[in-house]
């Protein structure tokens, strides 16, 4: 039967705290106080839409060197960085799936998560045995400071591979409408939302286009309103999940929270961000109902199977959530969202025109983060090049793919340097070692000042180089983070010894 066979999610680890932007902006709008409780996911300066979904696909698709299963991948955003490039051909070249993928972008909507996921149910239910289809989706939306988006809003991305073996959760019902229903909207060129007036929206977009939505999901599952065991329904406006539920009848305890006071709203993501984190604690046997409105409404039923119960991601939406770091300064939001003018100094001065034929000719290494190995000495290296870099043999054309971003890593040499241009300062970087061979002198990022030093275990993160603002374009490549799941590890067998 046809459904979801792994999944995923990420969350950024910077947490401002509402509170902080709150108080910064009371002067102006006294009425943000009141949404002053918690915190939103907020992505640091080098991550988008395309880096989130990387970073949930392979929360799902775990490190594995092969990934050739995987037949077409389906983004939704409506915030890609491109708006004439296949974002979904970066997600799929960064995650190294095979060039005779399938790849599509889905935009224009805030169900266009749910919206791929059905595409993706679809296309399997009809095509040959085997194949698999990954949906990604995720959003940074901007949001105009002092306004109450900057606050309800977040950052964040999930995954899921749809296939027909060995299923965690059984699609088993969905149900669409499609209206013309302007609850906000962004034109062609403009960054921020118009959004129009709450109770509007409430009472004739989520209040009238749901229920019936809903309704006619369950039924063509063959389910009553009581059989429903969760109910996934995003709002920035408290208590509609709660109410639309009422009015359908469902048990109180079904509606799930919507993580707000954790993350905010993930956009078209947040239904899939909120689907992932509730299979991470889903029994057997559970119907859970996933619906996100946006234009109308879309709604899929699942059944979760036995194995739902000993699948895990890698580390999922609730060890992304864990991996926090509060963030207070409010002027660092406003820089890292591009919300604020700021002298970069004279050493940001250059053009960062990217060779085009250069990407093209290279993608695998830029966008892939693959090296070579070579198969006489085993000696593995970055970049691949013709000759080995062995010393002893230096061996011409004997060298085969090799992949570095799923395999663990170190700090050998680092720096923390003030005087070169970065958003983030000080500017770390360093060479790092990888276990099985190869060394990368690359960037360092999600680190503060004492976070590294020689011998540090850290993972490989896809994220922004940097951004050639004359010209549009977003050039993308591998950084170094402190993978601190290794570090804790580390630190308790010490003390335990």
């Amino acid at each position: 039967m046809v459904g979801i066979t792994a999944y995923g999610g990420y969350v950024p680890r910077l947490r401002l705290q509402r509170s902080a932007a709150a108080r910064a902006n009371a002067w102006l709008n006294p009425g943000l106080m009141g949404k002053a409780k918690g915190e939103r996911a907020m992505a640091n300066w080098d991550e988008d839409a395309i880096t989130m979904a990387v970073e949930a696909a392979r929360d799902a698709l775990g490190p594995s060197d092969d990934r050739s299963h995987i037949n077409a991948v389906i983004f939704a955003t409506t915030t890609g960085a491109f708006s004439d490039r296949l974002n979904a051909g970066i997600v799929a070249a960064a995650l190294t799936l095979e060039p005779s993928v399938g790849a599509s972008d889905v935009t224009g909507s805030q169900k266009a998560g749910v919206t791929a996921l059905s595409t993706a149910l679809s296309a399997v239910a009809g095509a040959p045995a085997g194949v698999n289809v990954l949906v990604a989706a995720a959003d940074k939306r901007r949001a105009r400071a002092a306004s109450s988006q900057e606050l309800d809003f977040g950052d964040a991305a999930a995954a899921f591979v749809v296939g027909a073996k060995d299923t965690l959760a059984d699609w088993i019902g969905g149900a669409v409408t499609t209206a013309d229903f302007v609850d906000h909207f962004r034109g062609a060129g403009e960054e921020f939302d118009y959004a129009w007036e709450e109770r509007w929206i409430r009472d004739e977009g989520f209040a009238k286009l749901v229920p019936p939505t809903v309704e006619r999901a369950l039924k063509s599952a063959n389910l009553k309103p009581e059989d429903v065991d969760v109910f996934i329904l995003p709002s920035t406006f408290k208590g509609v999940a709660e109410s639309v539920a009422k009015k359908l009848k469902l048990k109180p305890d079904s509606v799930r929270d919507n993580l707000a006071a954790q993350v905010g709203e993930a956009g078209c993501a947040h239904a899939l961000v909120m689907l992932a984190h509730a299979l991470e604690t889903a029994k057997a046997g559970q119907v859970i109902v996933v619906a996100q409105f946006g234009q109308g409404c879309e709604v899929n039923v699942f059944r979760t199977t036995k194995l739902v119960e000993t699948w895990t991601p890698q580390r999922g939406v609730s060890g992304w959530l864990a991996d926090r770091k509060e963030e207070t300064n409010y002027m660092k939001w406003l820089v890292f969202n591009g919300l604020v003018e700021w002298e970069r100094g004279m050493r940001a001065e250059k053009d960062n025109k990217t060779a085009l034929t250069t990407l093209y000719r290279n993608n695998d290494m830029i966008l892939g983060l693959v090296g070579g190995r070579c198969t006489e000495t085993g000696t593995v290296q970055f970049p691949r090049s013709r000759i080995s870099v062995n010393p002893n043999n230096p061996t011409v054309d004997t060298q085969e793919p090799y992949k570095f971003a799923d395999r663990p890593a170190a700090v050998l040499t680092w720096s923390a340097d003030h005087l070169t241009y970065s958003m983030s300062p000080p500017n770390h970087y360093g060479m790092m070692v990888f276990e099985g061979g190869g060394r990368i002198f690359m960037d360092i990022t999600d680190v503060e000042p004492g976070d590294v030093d020689s011998g540090t275990p850290v993972r490989m993160t896809f994220r922004i180089k940097e951004w050639d603002d004359r010209r549009g374009f977003t050039r993308y490549f591998w950084k170094a983070a402190p993978d601190r799941r290794r570090i804790a590890s580390a630190g308790a067998k010490a003390a335990a010894e």
